[in-house]
């Protein structure tokens, strides 16, 4: 695609970035057949082709709108586009820089504003979204319907593992999924512990910047990535770990990326690289271990097992079929659902900010689901298993949690 970018971001890194993925995408419109937003609304403009169009002209200085906004906006950031396209185009990098463009160029309404400052600061804060959280499991019965499913039931972690290994790995606490699920990070360590392999946390890492990155917080992102990698740094000069292990494939899409988007930090590039190189999905992680898991595993659950790819796992870091094997591996009859590659319409805080759409999607894939005939479904990030539990009565789980159970 033929560009002219304006002076403003001309010669700049991030121009030259843009340019170059620009010029890669032939509009052929593939990744629009693929793209859920298009697929509910039906503009162009709502499809990946259109977004792109957007930004190209933003950056070669037409004037910006509330209306660009809003298309850009609307997009989930799921990257289905992204495994669709034969030209290989970067698109969400380049909706990372447009979005960034256009928001210094609109001024949002004050009400909207503040609604994503509260989001932000509430749910990158582990205390205060815990705090907040408690407050509404507490006076749920209050509460209207809409923001009672969004609440999820307090959940018992049981307990973490005390056991010395040779073999360490490190695992990021987060920050919204202590509280929504601590459950997750218990299961990952049991299951670890069970199988050789000790999990630390190390306390002063939190967000990993995804939330704020994703809504043009560029800046205070990068302070949470260092944040994360003064954490880390010293369980990875040393030697200590062999991995940095995700737990939430939103946390590990972005984690793989801070050597890109540190790179012209000189402080932080070279840590950055060697971080994102560490880091590896619990799906990465456990197939070293289904020989083990086929010979100890006990039945976990009963019925079909349906399992939903999250977008940031599937098309964010391309990593498909793994936790189907691994479940298989324990005894588990696990099964996808019709159209399994789109998105659920978690996306992050796109739940709390694009809820119609949100919702649709969420509804589109239950009846998916329910399809199958599963008795349980299981995902591999907590976005995706509050928002999908949010609209059924069938239990959603983090994958881990059944093979904990199988070996325990």
């Amino acid at each position: 695609m033929q560009t002219n970018l304006a002076d403003f971001i001309k010669h700049t890194p991030e121009g030259e970035e843009a340019e170059a993925i620009l010029r890669a995408c032939v509009h052929c419109g593939f990744c629009t057949a693929t793209c859920p937003t298009y697929q509910l609304l039906g503009d162009e403009l709502d499809g990946p082709r259109g977004r792109i169009y957007l930004i190209k002209q933003v950056l070669e200085g037409a004037a910006v709108t509330a209306s660009t906004q809003l298309h850009l906006d609307r997009c989930l950031t799921c990257r289905n586009c992204e495994t669709t396209c034969p030209s290989g185009v970067r698109y969400a990098r380049l909706a990372d820089i447009g979005r960034k463009v256009v928001e210094q160029r609109v001024a949002r309404p004050l009400a909207e504003r503040v609604k994503r400052k509260l989001l932000i600061e509430g749910l990158t804060r582990k205390t205060m979204f815990a705090a907040a959280l408690r407050a509404g499991q507490i006076f749920r019965p209050l509460l209207s319907p809409a923001l009672q499913d969004k609440i999820p039931r307090r959940q018992n972690a049981g307990a973490w593992p005390a056991r010395a290994h040779t073999r360490k790995m490190l695992v990021l606490e987060g920050c919204a999924q202590p509280a929504m699920a601590p459950n997750i990070n218990a299961a990952t360590a049991r299951v670890l512990d069970a199988l050789g392999v000790q999990l630390i946390v190390a306390p002063r890492a939190g967000c990993c910047g995804a939330l704020r990155h994703h809504m043009n917080q560029q800046e205070a992102a990068l302070d949470d990535m260092r944040r994360n990698i003064d954490a880390w740094w010293p369980y990875v000069e040393s030697g200590a770990v062999e991995a940095i292990v995700m737990t939430a494939s939103g946390c590990g899409a972005t984690v793989k990326e801070y050597g890109h988007l540190l790179a012209r930090d000189p402080a932080y590039a070279a840590k950055a690289e060697r971080i994102a190189a560490l880091t590896r999905d619990l799906s990465e992680i456990m197939p070293q271990f289904e020989q083990a898991l086929a010979e100890r595993a006990r039945p976990a659950v009963e019925g079909r097992v349906a399992y939903h790819p999250p977008c940031t796992l599937q098309h964010g870091q391309q990593i498909r079929g793994k936790v189907e094997g691994v479940l298989r591996a324990a005894g588990i009859d696990v099964v996808l659902c019709a159209d399994s590659h789109l998105c659920c319409g978690s996306a992050g805080s796109y739940s709390l900010l694009q809820p119609e759409l949100s919702l649709q999607l969420r509804d589109r894939k239950l009846e998916n689901l329910r399809d199958t005939g599963a008795a349980t479904i299981v995902s591999a990030n907590v976005g995706c298993t509050a928002h999908l539990q949010s609209g059924t009565d069938t239990p959603v789980l983090h994958w881990i949690e059944l093979i904990d159970r199988a070996l325990h």
